[in-house]
């Protein structure tokens, strides 16, 4: 296992092609990659089960708590404020590993400039839409619409950055991913009020991150910092953005000493865990097993994100929900050729 110091692990990620996973540079939106060409299974080959699985399980159940995190964080603060208590905490991990590994910060105005882009719409808004969205649903909903980010990526890379091509199999993938969302709504019921706008919200969330990848993969992944450098810039920026959003917009800073200790608990572990820590796991188990094993934790996440909902906030779902989210997932599976192809696509190709 390399060294938290170790370029290996820290080093530049310059090669990933995830159509949407938790993290592409940032540890919300990036997928750093494993060398091009490499075979995903030929790669998990070579490493005991032992090595990577307990790694991907404690990521995915990191970034699948992290909507019950935000369901208890919102019930004190506002949005704006949960969001903001989590980049700080972030930033504040990811520039503490920076100075123990002996990195600086960029000082390039362009690494900046787009880390900054990303940082709003990969950063900012969606962690605000999800609390907005959890005022409205459930835990166990949003982190099931976190699951559609893959099937927004891909349109908005073949029209918008024109950085992937669509295919008949790609096609199939987002109809039946909208066939899947449109279940997970539960359109046949006429939905609406506060459920259908939470919904949406985590939905556009979603579809934030969906900007956010395709962007990082045509502007950000051809530089030469580390993924790490990267994140830690997108966390000051979004720490700024949202210092001067919060007020403005939700009032003053509340007074910490006026909350409980499980609402502070929860923004200081999205932040610290959710949003440093576990970039650093994810970082490892690519480097273990290659991007394409490493983002199938885009699969876990729902799992867990529905099994604390339901254990530790006893939250309740019906039964379309989760066979809509299965279809949403089936969707992304063809789209990606992982059903029909030896080897699958995903994350094998060089973009981050």
């Amino acid at each position: 296992m390399p060294e938290l110091g170790d370029d290996r692990w820290l080093g530049p990620e310059k090669h990933s092609e995830n159509l949407g996973h938790p993290g592409t540079v940032s540890p919300v939106t990036a997928t750093p990659t494993a060398p091009t060409g490499a075979s995903p299974t030929s790669q998990v080959s070579t490493h005991a089960l032992t090595r990577w699985l307990p790694g991907m399980l404690v990521l995915g159940a990191i970034w699948g708590s992290s909507f019950l995190f935000i369901k208890v964080g919102v019930s004190e603060l506002q949005p704006l404020y949960v969001a903001l208590g989590r980049v700080a905490s972030g930033a504040l991990v990811l520039l503490l590993i920076l100075l123990a590994t002996g990195r600086w910060l960029p000082r390039e105005a362009g690494t900046w400039g787009h880390n900054a882009v990303i940082a709003v719409i990969g950063v900012v808004l969606p962690f605000t839409l999800f609390g907005y969205g959890e005022q409205r649903i459930s835990s166990i909903l949003a982190g099931i619409w976190n699951s559609v980010t893959p099937l927004v990526v891909l349109p908005l890379a073949v029209m918008a950055f024109r950085t992937e091509k669509m295919s008949a199999r790609r096609l199939i993938g987002l109809l039946l991913g909208l066939i899947g969302a449109l279940i997970i709504l539960g359109v046949w019921q006429g939905a609406g009020g506060a459920s259908l706008s939470g919904q949406l919200l985590c939905l556009a969330a979603a579809s934030c991150y969906g900007v956010a990848i395709p962007y990082t993969r045509k502007f950000v992944s051809p530089r030469p910092e580390s993924g790490i450098v990267m994140s830690a810039v997108q966390l000051i920026v979004a720490t700024v953005v949202l210092s001067i959003l919060a007020p403005l917009v939700s009032g003053t800073v509340p007074d910490v000493r006026g909350l409980s200790w499980p609402v502070i608990g929860s923004v200081l572990t999205l932040g610290a865990v959710g949003t440093g820590i576990a970039f650093v796991i994810h970082l490892r188990n690519i480097r273990l097993v290659g991007a394409s094993t490493a983002s199938m934790v885009t699969y876990i996440i729902p799992v867990f994100a529905t099994v604390v909902g339901v254990v530790v906030l006893g939250e309740g779902i019906t039964w379309y929900q989760p066979v809509g989210a299965a279809l949403v997932l089936l969707g992304v599976t063809v789209a990606e050729g992982m059903l029909f192809s030896r080897t699958p696509r995903l994350g094998s190709k060089p973009v981050r």
